[in-house]
């Protein structure tokens, strides 16, 4: 049977490499026929443009945006200090879970730039609740606790964030004005 494929093959091969003789004028009728195509060139055409003060306002105000939001983003990813929202002149919000039998529980969240290191929790008695409180200013932020810096969770007194963009759970918190 396998002599039989080897053949086959090669047959095949053989019939693929066979010179194939076309049409002398087969490249003067396909020339012939784009030039008698029309122009499609709308791209190059030119164009009256009417624009209004306030339309060329929100025009600017759209590419200035995306030229800052490109810039944040550069400085973050270069490991850029950037403006945290988290200061002294915040409000104290206390952050309880219940994890008996951990070893270490950090807080990381859209505060402290996801840090798993910068926002431990302590334990508070041998209950197994760990503690801890951060001054924050008034917004939204989404946060998770960090058990035993693996296991990432949910705060159960707090809704789930939609969306888990980077695959971890978290949780959502609104602080008043």
């Amino acid at each position: 049977m396998p002599e039989l494929f080897d053949e086959l093959i090669e047959r095949v091969a053989a019939e693929l490499k066979r010179p194939v003789k076309l049409d002398p004028a087969l490249d003067l009728r396909v020339m012939a026929e784009v030039r008698s195509r029309p122009r499609r060139a709308w791209l190059l055409r030119p164009r009256a443009l009417r624009l209004s003060p306030l339309g060329m306002l929100a025009r600017a105000a759209v590419i200035a945006a995306i030229a800052v939001g490109g810039t944040l983003m550069a400085m973050r990813a270069r490991g850029a200090p950037h403006i945290a929202v988290a200061g002294a002149a915040g409000r104290p919000v206390a952050f309880v879970i219940y994890a008996p039998g951990a070893h270490t529980v950090s807080l990381a969240g859209d505060f402290n730039d996801w840090s798993t290191t910068a926002t431990p929790l302590k334990p508070a008695g041998a209950s197994g609740a760990w503690v801890v409180t951060v001054p924050l200013s008034p917004g939204r932020y989404h946060y998770a606790f960090v058990v035993n810096g693996q296991a990432w969770l949910t705060d159960p007194g707090a809704p789930r964030a939609p969306g888990d963009d980077f695959g971890a759970p978290s949780s959502v918190l609104t602080v008043g004005g």
